[in-house]
């Protein structure tokens, strides 16, 4: 024994493995199914086959209240042992929590500390090893002492022990050193300790040859320099970059208490890790004097005996999730289990702001597109294939992760489908659950239960609870949307508390009155006391000045921030973009100075993806992008955005902080659109149709204009005007043109298309549209009556009501009849049926097999778009418009394109064209009585006389 009276290794009994301790409390009710996971092994080298990587394992653990999903191991068992163990976790179980009394876990702590300082430990590769012959270069007193707070960070052991003996240990984990101290007392004969400082050593020297290997080991590191980022406690001073520099017999942390102006590393406290959980990214701060000498004898309440000299460091309190006090390093380095030797990366201050926007959902899908000024986080999830980064589940365990919360909870939650007889007479978005195209999530769900969800005729729902470590429920989510799979109730229930997150963190210092009304929209209740106490730190800093700019800026405030000066270069090729297309554009963006000739580079991509329509980028660069043709560029300017996105993307910290500090600045992009991908419901339309089912439509309409000789037209939700561009390639009676929208992005692209034809060719009278004297493209709402659009002679409306809500289309449809009345109308929508069609034909989707509900005979298939509210058969659309005309005095007429009307399943897209009954000598007495309430704004406008 090496002790006097103590032993040199820790107290032990015997516990149960996880999956031995599931299998007692659940039996056979414990389902675990193994998958086999084939990485794939990628390759730069075009031409070259990717070959596929070694073969991994993960396991799906169903229990009676949950699922659970482990990461990717090399042997089957260590799969279902993780999976266990995140159950357990999840379900509050403790492996050890009942093996262990108070007194126990004591005495267990003190042999644990025995057991660090002996020889047999010093032949393992822990990273404390690392450490103890760091310690022996010191000089005197100092050398082989160990700082207590080294040992508290890098013993998982010794942390897990002082938990038993006080829980406040998870919320406080500097309590740890004190628990140390104490234990240390107790290994008087063995240990020495000091009233004056926080280390611990060993009282009798190790054997010569052990010493001599572990100072060699130490030694055999050359002088090095490593860049820290110094946070001030003061939130008036910046983060500075500063070096550590380290000889070969130094010990680094002596180094970093210089720094902090301290007179040994015993009065050096370290945070837990920063960042990624593999990282040695730490803060280094100072231990108050009141601190190393706080020796209670109540050690379970030994938090109320602790008092901090200083001042609050918000900025670092904010990163590390625990309370520091006065300046702060924030360095990566140390010994790991990995290797012997001093382990180390640069922390700039670039780095810091990295880590800072990583606190927020946004941030961290910023992050993991290398896009912080570019992209946003999308507000839908669309189709894996579609979804760019990070995807909604892995970012909300990153969340959890940064905030130190418990792994989320999913409790999925299934529901039978409803049967043909319920759903004739209602909304298919009811009989057809899948209201989006979501593939498989990675890791979500196992093969295996992926198919047998979609056997048993359900559709699903998904809660997701957020606790804290201590088990405390926070945030409970619980989307009302169904989904055919349970990845997709996942992943939509993930983003959902996500997009609330990112409003929490924006309006953080809001009342929290106004915060929780938010909640209500996204489904979310929040435990108010529990919610506060997690993130009273978070709240604290976010409402404090972070930086030396002279303005406040919110954290990630927005996605815009005020274009102007909008400049497009580049032939019109025709090709453009809209909802649900991929576009690839080359961009960079540059900090200038105004007044100067400066100009720094802060961010460039040469490729980046992006699905339009669902918010995946910042409103400005959406809304440029939508008005470009492939092999358009476009350069324009905006305000600055917050300060930390800046200085999180410029690779020249100092020298962009000075730039923001010495004049005004801006920010300029510019954007180029290299190639499109088409949306999947146009490329489902392409793989069957010629002309594109697109282009048929307009067709359609076009014939039935020409047949009318009407002089006025009014296309309601004219979208980017591909109808109203269409018209301009014909000879028509058409006098006046309209077109409404409420997007303004669509608006300015079919703004940019008419006006490039009309002013280039607006002397010239034989174009197909010279007789055309007004065109107008109005902002507004098509369920908002404007007067100045009455009684027009067309009106059409094709494929826009779909993506309405269903009441809102029956209002649209009662106002247009009503109100607008249009003594033509054309109305397109698609026909659900024909989905099966066009998704056998679409390869992207033969992996996803077709469901046959029971109690119809009716095929559940998937939206075309999943901007889609709703999808109508054909007897659901031929009864509301049916029901529309006659309320309205019209008559009504059905066709379609694409498939033939007496050929099953009907046309693709089915179209009413109704009729008014009217004479034209009513309509103009109702013209000149109609109320002039103009609610539309001018967006564009037009006429052959002032050009």
């Amino acid at each position: 024994m090496e002790t006097k009276g103590h032993p040199a290794v820790e107290l032990k009994k015997t516990t149960l493995t996880p999956k031995a301790i599931i299998h007692q409390k659940f039996g056979s009710k414990a389902c675990f199914t193994v998958e086999e996971v084939k990485e794939p092994i990628h390759t730069e080298c075009p031409g070259l086959i990717q070959q596929k990587g070694p073969c991994l394992y993960r396991c799906l653990l169903q229990l009676p209240e949950l699922s659970v999903v482990s990461g990717t191991f090399r042997k089957k068992k260590d799969a279902e042992q993780s999976a266990a163990e995140m159950a357990l976790e999840k379900l509050g179980i403790h492996p050890t929590a009942s093996d262990l009394t108070p007194q126990e876990a004591w005495e267990s702590l003190v042999a644990r500390i025995a057991y660090l300082f002996s020889e047999k430990f010093l032949t393992s590769l822990h990273p404390l090893c690392g450490h103890l012959g760091a310690t022996l270069w010191r000089k005197g007193d100092l050398c082989g002492s160990i700082p207590v707070s080294v040992i508290a960070v890098y013993d998982t052991k010794l942390f897990n022990l002082c938990k038993y003996i006080n829980p406040a240990v998870e919320s406080n984990p500097l309590l740890v050193n004190l628990y140390i101290m104490r234990a240390a007392t107790k290994l008087s004969g063995f240990l020495s300790t000091s009233e004056q400082h926080l280390w611990l050593k060993k009282q009798s020297p190790y054997p010569q040859d052990i010493s001599e290997s572990l100072s060699i080991q130490a030694g055999m590191l050359e002088c090095i320099q490593v860049a820290a980022a110094k946070i001030p406690s003061s939130t008036e001073k910046p983060i500075e970059t500063v070096t550590l520099w380290i000889s070969a017999k130094d010990y680094y942390l002596d180094i970093i208490a210089k720094e902090l102006d301290l007179e040994d590393a015993s009065y050096v406290l370290i945070s837990r890790n920063v960042g990624k959980a593999s990282s040695e990214t730490r803060l280094f701060f100072a231990a108050s004097r009141s601190f190393c000498l706080d020796q209670s004898s109540d050690l379970l309440n030994v938090k109320e005996t602790l008092h901090f000299e200083g001042s609050l460091n918000a900025r670092a309190s904010y990163l590390s999730g625990q309370c520091i006090f006065g300046d702060a390093i924030l360095a990566s380095i140390g010994y790991t289990w990995k290797s012997k030797d001093l382990s180390y990366e640069d922390i700039t201050v670039q780095s810091y702001y990295r880590m800072l926007i990583s606190k927020t959902p946004s941030g961290i899908y910023k992050l993991s597109r290398e896009a912080i000024f570019a992209a946003e986080l999308p507000s839908s999830f669309t189709t894996k294939a579609n979804w760019r980064g990070s995807l909604p589940r892995d970012i909300l365990y990153m969340f959890c992760r940064q905030h130190r919360l418990l792994e989320p909870v999913f409790s999925p939650i299934s529901c039978p489908l409803k049967g043909s007889s319920e759903s004739s007479g209602s909304s298919l978005k009811d009989a057809c659950s899948a209201t989006e195209e979501i593939e498989h999530v990675r890791g979500a769900l196992s093969t295996a239960g992926a198919k047998q969800s979609e056997v048993s005729g359900c559709t699903f729902k998904c809660d997701v609870k957020l606790f804290s470590k201590s088990e405390d429920l926070i945030i409970v989510c619980s989307p009302e949307g169904k989904f055919k799979k349970q990845n997709d109730a996942l992943q939509n229930a993930c983003l959902k508390i996500l997009s609330w997150l990112n409003e929490y963190f924006k309006n953080s210092s809001a009342p929290f009155e106004i915060l929780y009304h938010t909640a209500d929209s996204f489904n979310i209740q929040i435990h108010s006391k529990n919610h506060c106490k997690e993130f009273a730190v978070c709240q604290s800093v976010r409402n404090t000045q972070l930086n030396m700019l002279g303005c406040m800026r919110p954290l990630c405030t927005g996605p815009a921030y005020g274009m102007r000066s909008l400049k497009i270069e580049g032939s019109d090729s025709g090709v453009c973009p809209c909802n649900g297309s991929i576009p690839c554009i080359r961009y960079s963006i540059s900090l200038v100075v105004k007044g100067d000739n400066l100009k720094e580079l802060i961010e460039a991509c040469e490729e980046f993806e992006f699905e339009i329509g669902v918010g995946a980028v910042t409103t400005d660069v959406e809304g440029v992008v939508m008005q470009l043709c492939v092999g358009q560029s476009a350069c324009f300017t905006t305000e600055l955005p917050p300060s930390e996105l800046i200085l999180a993307s410029a690779a020249d910290s100092a020298r962009t902080l000075s730039l923001l500090s010495s004049k005004p600045c801006f920010m300029e992009y510019a954007i180029a659109l290299t190639k499109l991908t088409e949306p999947m419901e146009e490329r489902m339309e392409q793989a069957l149709f010629s002309p594109p089912l697109s282009k048929q439509r307009v067709e359609f309409a076009v014939h039935h204009i020409i047949e009318s000789c009407a002089a006025t037209l009014v296309d309601f939700g004219c979208g980017a005007g591909s109808l109203l561009e269409a018209l301009l390639n014909y000879p028509t009676s058409l006098e006046k043109i309209v077109g409404v929208d409420i997007s303004p992005k669509g608006l300015a692209r079919a703004a940019k298309v008419l006006n490039s034809k009309l002013v280039t060719n607006s002397d010239v009278d034989d174009v197909p549209y010279a007789g055309i004297k007004s065109v107008i493209l109005y902002e507004g709402s098509i369920t908002s009556f404007d007067s100045r659009l009455h009684g027009f002679d067309i009106g059409t409306c094709l494929e826009v009501i779909e993506h309405m809500e269903e009441d809102q289309a029956c209002l649209f449809g009662d106002v247009v009849l009503s109100s607008f009345r249009p003594r033509i109308l054309i109305i397109s929508t698609p026909n659900y049926e024909y989905n099966v069609v066009l998704q056998r034909s679409n390869p992207a989707s033969q992996e996803q097999e077709e469901e046959l509900d029971e109690k119809s005979s009716l095929p559940s298939c998937r939206f075309r778009n999943h901007d889609h509210k709703f999808e109508w058969t054909r007897e659901q659309f031929s009864r509301w418009a049916s029901d529309l005309a006659a309320r309205h005095n019209y008559n009504v007429e059905f066709s379609g394109v694409g498939g033939t009307a007496g050929v099953e399943p009907g046309f693709a897209s089915q179209i009413a064209v109704f009729i008014r009954k009217e004479t034209m000598a009513e309509v103009d007495d109702e013209l000149k009585d109609a109320d002039l309430d103009h609610r539309f704004n001018v967006m564009w406008e037009w006429n052959r006389i002032n050009k």
